[in-house]
C-alpha cells in the first residue's frame, strides 16, 4: 500500500484562515513508533519577513505554545537571532535558534513548501536543553534525547537518526559490482536493508550505515522511512515509491 505524507495540505482552511488573522499558523505531526514529533510555523516569513520556526521531538501540545510564544515576540518588534541562548522560553531551561540548512527543509515544511510554492524561506530550529540543562552538543547531553532532537542546521549529508558506524545489511553486487540500491526495507525491529534487487541469501553483505550514504546520498531521501515501510525505486535518478510491508 503506497502512502503519502500527512502535511501536503497547504489550502487547508484553518491553516489559511489562522494566517490571516493570527499571521502565522503551526502545523503538527505527530510522532510514530520511530520518528520523533514536531511542529513548525506558516506564516512568519509572509507577514513579518522573519524566518520560520520548526521545534522537534517535545510534545505535541508543549511545542504548539511555544511556537506561538516565539510568535509573540515577533509579533512585538523582537527579531530572533541564531545562536543566541534564550531564558525566557523555557521556565527552567535554556533555549537556542539554529538556522535549519537548506537541505533539510524539504524534509520537515513541507506544507510551508506548498503554502509558498518554494523553498526559498528561511527557518530556525529552536533547540531545547535536557533536564540538566545541557545541548545536545555539550558534554554528558543525556543519550535518551539523542535522536529525539535531529539538529538540521548539520547533518545533511547524512540524515538518519542512527549512528554512523551501524551495521546495515546490503548486497555483494552493490559493495562488489557497484550496482545500484533499488529497494530499502526498514525492517519492524529497526534493521536496514539497502537492496540492489539481484540477491540472494547468500550475497548478503554487512557494512556501515555511513558507507552507504558516502556512496550514494540519495539514499538520504529515504531516512524516515517508518518501522515496517519500504521503498522502492527503477533507477538511482528515479523517484521512490513508499510501500507499507505486508506482514
Amino acid at each position: 500500500m503506497e502512502f503519502e505524507n500527512e502535511h501536503n495540505c497547504w489550502n487547508d482552511p484553518k491553516i489559511l484562515a489562522d494566517i490571516e488573522q493570527y499571521g502565522l499558523s503551526v502545523v503538527l505531526i505527530e510522532a510514530t513508533d520511530y520518528l520523533p514529533s514536531f511542529a513548525y510555523s506558516i506564516g512568519l516569513w509572509q507577514t513579518y519577513n522573519h524566518p520560520e520556526i520548526i521545534c522537534i521531538g517535545l510534545r505535541i501540545n508543549t511545542m504548539h505554545e511555544i511556537i506561538n510564544d516565539v510568535a509573540d515576540l515577533i509579533k512585538n518588534g523582537h527579531s530572533i537571532e541564531p545562536n543566541k541562548p534564550y531564558i525566557e522560553i523555557f521556565e527552567n531551561n535554556k533555549a537556542i535558534f539554529l538556522k535549519v540548512d537548506d537541505r533539510n527543509l524539504g524534509d520537515y515544511f513541507g506544507t510551508a513548501i506548498d503554502f509558498y510554492n518554494a523553498s526559498d524561506f528561511q527557518a530556525l530550529q529552536l533547540v531545547w536543553t535536557d533536564r540538566n540543562d545541557r545541548f545536545p552538543w555539550e558534554a554528558d547531553f543525556e543519550e535518551e534525547f539523542i535522536y529525539k532532537q535531529p539538529l538540521l542546521d548539520r547533518n545533511a549529508d547524512f540524515k538518519f537518526r542512527e549512528a554512523k558506524n551501524l551495521g546495515v545489511f546490503t548486497t555483494r553486487q552493490w559493495l562488489e559490482l557497484g550496482k545500484p540500491i533499488l529497494r530499502v526495507v526498514h525492517d519492524e525491529d529497526g534493521d536496514w536493508q539497502f537492496l540492489t534487487g539481484d540477491q540472494i541469501i547468500d550475497d548478503a553483505k554487512i557494512v556501515a550505515l555511513e558507507q552507504m550514504i558516502k556512496r550514494d546520498i540519495t539514499l538520504n531521501e529515504v531516512f524516515d522511512l517508518n518501522y515496517g515501510e519500504s521503498a522502492e525505486r527503477d533507477s538511482v535518478e528515479g523517484i521512490w515509491k513508499r510501500h507499507k510491508i505486508q506482514s
